[in-house]
This record gives structure tokens, C-alpha cells and sequence, in this order.
């Protein structure tokens, strides 16, 4: 079995993206530059924060991290995000999910520019991709796509399963199949016999949030098996795949941590400098 290292895999993009912001101060003399909304105090957002900017601010991108009290009035925020819009030196704005509850999430998602948005939420992304557009694609399946391209260039008629139908990762992983010529069925917790659906995949990503839901015996010798999961335990952070007993199957398998998480930062990155290169023409 090949273990699939996120790290390393994510520490190429990196290298890569900072030759090309070097390349781009050179003949533009621009810096792609990158801003977070964070609002409130939650420890994990704040910590993802925290690694996204260190990640910006060592390939070479301006990094900015605007806070807000978690009582912050909505307005203020859509202002903010007015002004990031018209703000030519930012290329890329995100707001860090999940938001106080008395702050509509499709409002924000919808007001940040679609040229600026380096999750990929905003509507005209998400229409764009599921109508096989060029398009911002969220981190996360990107990060997956990448990860399965590496060890399998031709998907082309590949069986390929989804666990989860989130706006975050399922869908878009979905279209991101699609595009690529293979069968896929999209799946979640209420599907009748999962393991039947898996067991004739020669590709599953799991993002259904659910400790160790894929077994060893619902992988088919040869799979490749992406878990996007990431679920505390007694026995400490686990994926969404029974690790232990996928690897005496899977042909190719992603760990947790250290598979997806890491190529989710690489790939705001990627998707920043992106939006920087769309802002030129």
C-alpha cells in the first residue's frame, strides 16, 4: 500500500507557489496579498487562522488578519468585506466558517467578490464548476482531487464514491470527478448498505464526519481511499476510515492526520495566487 503524504505533497505546492510569487514581484513588482476575517474567539478557528497565515506569509504573500468580536454587528462585517472588494492590493478574502449565529453565512459568502474568493463559495464559483467553467474550486477537494492525480493520472471511466454532500467538499468533489470522465455516486449517512456502494469503488473520498465509517472490508483491493475526516476520540484524532484495516486493502491511502489537512492550506494558497493572476487580466 502507498501512504499518500499530504506533507509532502502540500510542501511541492508550496515550493512551487513561491517561485512563482518571486516570478510575479519581479516582472509585475505586485504581491499577491491574502485577508482573513476572523469573528469571535473559537480556539479551532483560531488556530486555523493562525497556520493559514504562517503558510501565506512563507511563500511570499501579503497576509492580513482582520478580527472582530463575536457580537460584531453584521453590517460592519459586509462593510468590511465592500471595502476588501475594492481594495486593488488585496487579491484574495476569506472569512472564517463557522460564523455566531447571528450573522447570515449566505450573505457574507455572497458579498465577497467571486474574483476574490479563495474558498470557492460564492455561487458564480460553485455554478461555474458544476457547469464544467473555469472556475475558484474550495481547498478542500481540490486538495483531494491533487492527491488522487498524483498516484492515478487516467480516471477516465474510474468508479468513484463520495461520503457526504456538503457545499464544503462533497459536492465539489463530485463535479471534480465528473470532470474527469469517472462514474460517481455521492453518498452520506442515509444511504441504504454504504458498504455495498463502496466495495465497487476504485476511488472513495469520506468527509461524513463519522469515526472510522469506512472498514476494511468495504474497500475493494486497489482503491484509492481519500479520508477527508477528522473526529476526536478516546484513542485520540481519527479519519472518517479505519485506518489499520483499509491499508491491508487499499491500493493508496491518505493518513490522519497529515493527508488532506495539509493540502488544504497549500491549496488556499494556490487558489490566492490564482485570483491575483485572474485581477491582472
Amino acid at each position: 500500500m502507498i501512504l499518500i503524504d499530504g506533507k509532502k505533497i502540500a510542501a511541492e505546492i508550496r515550493d512551487e507557489l513561491k517561485k512563482e510569487i518571486s516570478e510575479l514581484k519581479k516582472k509585475k513588482n505586485l504581491v499577491p496579498g491574502l485577508t482573513v476575517i476572523l469573528i469571535g474567539d473559537l480556539a479551532p478557528s483560531q488556530i486555523y487562522v493562525r497556520m493559514k497565515e504562517k503558510a501565506a506569509i512563507e511563500v511570499g504573500l501579503k497576509s492580513e488578519i482582520i478580527k472582530f468580536p463575536k457580537d460584531i454587528d453584521e453590517k460592519i462585517v459586509l462593510d468590511k468585506i465592500d471595502e476588501l472588494n475594492n481594495d486593488s492590493l488585496i487579491s484574495g478574502i476569506l472569512v472564517q466558517l463557522p460564523l455566531p449565529k447571528h450573522i447570515d453565512k449566505k450573505k457574507v459568502i455572497e458579498r465577497i467578490s467571486p474574483l476574490k474568493d479563495v474558498d470557492g463559495f460564492h455561487p458564480v464559483n460553485v455554478g461555474n464548476l458544476s457547469s464544467g467553467y473555469k472556475s475558484i474550486i474550495p481547498c478542500t477537494p481540490l486538495g483531494c482531487y491533487l492527491l488522487i492525480k498524483k498516484y492515478e493520472q487516467n480516471l477516465n471511466g474510474k468508479k468513484a464514491v463520495v461520503i457526504g454532500r456538503s457545499n464544503l467538499n462533497g459536492k465539489p468533489m463530485t463535479q471534480l470527478l465528473l470532470r474527469e470522465n469517472c462514474t460517481v455516486t455521492i453518498t452520506h449517512s442515509k444511504t441504504k448498505d454504504l458498504k455495498a456502494e463502496c466495495s465497487e469503488a476504485d476511488i472513495i473520498v469520506a468527509a461524513a464526519g463519522i469515526p472510522e465509517l469506512v472498514r476494511g472490508d468495504w474497500v475493494k483491493k486497489d482503491a484509492i481511499v481519500i479520508d477527508v475526516g477528522i473526529n476526536k476520540t478516546d484513542k485520540g484524532i481519527v479519519g472518517d476510515v479505519a485506518f489499520d484495516e483499509v491499508s491491508k486493502f487499499a491500493k493508496a491511502l491518505t493518513p490522519v492526520p497529515g493527508g488532506v489537512g495539509p493540502m488544504t492550506i497549500a491549496c488556499l494558497l494556490k487558489n490566492t495566487v490564482e485570483c491575483f493572476k485572474n485581477l491582472l487580466k
